[in-house]
């Protein structure tokens, strides 16, 4: 009788950090191991220190794979935040209280320049002074963007009394590393996880049925709609757009409008669900975007923790709306501002922060200067169709920055759209694309559906039986695997 042998070099690559290969959570082997994890976090509930342990060890693996050694970064800003909030919460002197949050925004706001904007800095003053510049091998941690400001919302909670400091380190850390939420958010805050933590929760029946519908959900917007969308249509376009028509152009940025939905919602689908599967609960982050009529309606739907991230640690303290109409209008548009270099160190992220931010400047504006829609004329078929429509695209105009490589880029698209437009080319088009037109459409009829639908449907699949649960996602499983692409395509949050 032969025992099958193990391949140890083959077993390394995949247990060790890989740069092109980093631990997500559409990976089969990111499946395997959660489920080891998942049955060890079962067998250990009774022991709440080394249910953590086993918790923040995993998810410093997790991350180690994403980020190689700079998992000791993230350690850093654990230990850093645990002790500058320990020395928050007795300081009574109001300077050295200030001192401490200017401290730790410091530290924070100073890994984001030297990560992720040192180069855009050295490359603007170099093209200034016309003077060549090679760019400087920073590697950017994974995540860093996320984690940094759940460090920045923590210490400025207990400046502002909203939340006491932790008095234990491994509930910290737990907070910080948690996996789910570590490399592409929701920016899950202190003061709605650390009480969780302490009250050492335990998954439900009803919470272990709704993680793995949301878990399903993630893994079909991410592989089935935003993967090949995006592989097979949406790049191509974006990467020679003067090779395809106007009408193929705006096809494809109407794609990535929802490939980024797909792929942004999916991950956090998976992430709250994951979660859930583990005894915790986050916030919803996204709540169907597309039905908004209006900018700022959009932002209350739209990453929805980011965007009150952004309301509640940079507009309020700005002044938010509580001085004059210009210095508000002043806030918003410099939010949108930050919140889109937040995004990347790229000029194209600036501007379509920029243009976000000139989208709520002029809604504000429009909602002052033109008369009141009366109350039983605002939910008029036509005229909500109108207002969806129109916000709609004004959005998907902005993700065009977001998306495209540069300027010229955007700019052969709008070109191709406004003077080489063809829209006889549609009944070929549909021929030739015809199943990532059927996936685009079944993909905007979804989101489109009434919320009570989906509500339904999870209630449904959460009233099943254990067994079938499990039925389902196998066969979810399978279908992702015959349709998936030959290499994981990583999600796009990953880069920020």
């Amino acid at each position: 009788m032969t025992f099958p042998t193990i391949d140890i070099e083959r077993l390394k690559s995949l247990l060790l950090y890989d740069q092109s290969s980093p631990l997500l959570f559409n990976t089969g082997l990111f499946m395997l191991l959660f489920l080891a994890f998942l049955l060890l976090y079962r067998l250990m509930r009774r022991w709440r220190s080394a249910k953590l342990v086993i918790v923040i060890a995993f998810s410093l693996y997790f991350y180690y794979k994403s980020s190689a050694e700079c998992c000791f970064i993230l350690l850093g800003v654990c230990v850093s935040d645990y002790l500058l909030g320990r020395w928050l919460g007795s300081a009574r002197n109001k300077a050295v209280r200030k001192f401490i949050v200017a401290t730790n925004v410091i530290i924070n706001i100073g890994m984001l320049v030297y990560f992720k904007y040192t180069n855009l800095i050295f490359s603007t003053i170099a093209n200034f002074a016309d003077k060549p510049f090679d760019a400087l091998d920073i590697v950017l941690p994974a995540g860093i963007s996320f984690f940094t400001f759940r460090s920045i919302s923590y210490i400025v909670d207990i400046y502002r009394g909203d939340i006491k400091p932790a008095t234990n380190f491994l509930h910290y850390t737990f907070f910080l590393t948690f996996f789910p939420p570590l490399l592409a958010g929701p920016v899950v805050r202190a003061k709605d996880m650390l009480g969780q933590i302490e009250a050492n929760p335990v998954a439900t029946r009803s919470m272990t049925g709704a993680g793995l519908f949301l878990i399903i959900s993630g893994l079909i917007k991410k592989v089935i709609v935003a993967d090949y969308i995006s592989g097979n249509f949406v790049d191509r376009v974006f990467d020679n757009p003067l090779m395809y028509s106007g009408f193929e152009n705006l096809v494809a940025t109407y794609g990535f409008t929802l490939q980024l939905y797909c792929d942004f919602s999916g991950y956090s689908d998976m992430a709250i669900g994951i979660a859930l599967l583990l005894g915790y609960r986050f916030k919803d982050n996204f709540n169907a975007p597309f039905k908004s009529q209006n900018p700022s309606e959009w932002w209350r739907r739209w990453h929805i923790s980011l965007s009150t991230w952004l309301r509640d640690y940079l507009y309020i303290p700005m002044g938010g709306n509580r001085c004059s109409k210009t210095k508000n209008h002043a806030n918003l548009f410099n939010t949108m501002l930050i919140g889109g270099l937040w995004h990347g160190a790229s000029w194209m992220y600036i501007i379509w922060g920029a243009w976000n931010g000139f989208l709520l400047v002029a809604h504000k504006t429009a909602r002052r200067l033109l008369p009141r829609v009366k109350e039983g004329n605002r939910k008029k078929w036509w005229r909500v169709a109108a207002n969806v429509f129109l916000t709609f695209n004004l959005m998907a105009f902005g993700m065009m920055f977001f998306r495209a490589r540069s300027l010229e880029s955007v700019n052969d698209m709008l070109t191709q759209i406004f003077t080489n437009f063809h829209p006889e080319i549609a009944p070929q088009f549909i021929e030739g694309y015809l199943l990532i037109v059927i996936i685009m459409a079944a993909g905007y009829l979804l989101h489109f559906m009434p919320s009570r639908w989906g509500d339904s449907l999870q209630r449904g699949y959460t009233a099943l039986p254990l067994l079938l649960q499990a039925i389902i996602l196998a066969i979810v499983l399978l279908v992702i695997i015959q349709v998936r692409q030959s290499d994981i395509v990583p999600f796009i949050y990953l880069q920020y």
